[in-house]
């Protein structure tokens, strides 16, 4: 665990959390249907966090392999603890930047901003099967002009956060041609929102110094989402290798 009171506040805000970001089983079925994904597909899970992702990817290839991996160690431990007695699961402690084995997909959801687009799509491209895909979930505009709040809260999280159109160039220049993109629905947002809310609830009464701004934050990307859902969002996109 870091030494930094708000990295120890921040993590102890999101231990208990079933995912950790927007995401819903029907994007993964979305995906899953674009590129008539195998029901024996061996898929990656890169950045896995406590495997939100999971069920919905083993949905999707009922008799395939998931390999979940995340560097960070109780996100590791809360994901074996769900599924490590099942034989179709390996959970790893591994970084995103070193993907082991190849895959028919490779499912990444809104962590891909630790390497940039480029950079991620270029590294896991030896890691795809033949005719394998990558699907990953960005932060993204989608106005020119957002609001000042909207614009701090994201100048402060993802300083060269793009928009859709910027994504889209991304993919191009690191050699992949999309397949099919979509908007995260709100849904998927509120799977997200609601549990990190009675978390916030549940920790705020005897929260210290540290862990009350963490709370804060967590609160104001809460509130600003709810106010400017129309100005921002996560781009879901299904891309291969031209």
């Amino acid at each position: 665990m870091s030494s930094d009171p708000n990295m120890r506040a921040f993590f102890q805000l999101h231990r208990d959390l079933p995912r950790e970001g927007p995401g819903a089983p029907e994007d993964v079925a979305w995906a899953a249907g674009l590129i008539d994904l195998s029901a024996t597909a061996r898929i990656a899970d890169v950045a896995c966090g406590p495997g939100g992702d999971i069920a919905a990817l083993l949905e999707a290839a009922s008799a395939g392999h998931v390999t979940a991996l995340d560097k960070t160690p109780h996100f590791v431990e809360t994901a074996r603890e769900a599924w490590g007695s099942d034989g179709r699961v390996t959970v790893l402690k591994a970084d995103m930047r070193v993907i082991a084995n190849r895959y028919d997909l490779i499912w990444c959801a809104g962590a891909v901003y630790f390497m940039g687009v480029e950079a991620a799509l270029r590294a896991w491209r030896k890691s795809l099967l033949p005719q394998g895909a990558i699907a990953f979930s960005e932060a993204c505009w989608f106005t020119d002009t957002p609001s000042a709040r909207a614009k701090a809260l994201w100048d402060k999280e993802y300083p060269t956060m793009t928009d859709e159109v910027g994504i889209t160039v991304q993919i191009a220049e690191a050699g992949y041609r999309v397949i099919g993109q979509q908007r995260l629905t709100d849904a998927a947002w509120e799977r997200y929102y609601t549990p990190l809310e009675a978390r916030i609830a549940a920790l705020r009464e005897r929260a210290d110094g540290a862990l009350t701004y963490v709370l804060d934050e967590a609160e104001e990307e809460i509130e600003c989402w709810r106010a400017h859902r129309d100005e921002f969002g996560y781009l879901l996109s299904v891309v291969v290798p031209v």
